[in-house]
């Protein structure tokens, strides 16, 4: 009986190795679109309690507005029932309705200030 010499197996190629080990995967770098941050609107509400002089001063003191422009807002915030103060982004506009609420009721005032999103 005659056998027949098995035959050796094939081995995959062996691919010489760069010393960083070679075999890493290089990825393309891709521009990432970034959006601006959603910006909010300070608005000041019309009651008929506050006076307008204290309505100015606030302005002026918390959004750094001369006395014409403060004063034109309060007109505007008299007149439509709503008037904005400033856009800032969220936190800005956050703390801004804050200190305009923590002034307004000390004075002894029921101002009212809120901030909206900008669509």
């Amino acid at each position: 009986m005659a056998t027949k010499k098995p035959a050796n197996p094939t081995l995959p190629p062996v691919t010489p190795r760069t010393p960083d080990g070679g075999d890493a995967v290089v990825l393309e770098r891709r521009a990432q679109k970034i959006q601006p941050p959603q910006m909010y609107q300070v608005a000041m509400l019309n009651d008929d309690f506050t006076p307008m002089e204290f309505v100015v001063m606030v302005i002026q003191e918390f959004f750094g507005k001369d006395r014409e422009a403060a004063t034109q807002i309060m007109l505007k915030i008299h007149l439509d029932g709503k008037g904005v103060c400033g856009v800032y982004s969220r936190d800005v506009a956050a703390t801004k309705v804050d200190q305009v609420l923590d002034a307004a009721r000390q004075a002894g005032h029921p101002l009212q200030c809120v901030s909206e999103p900008i669509e």
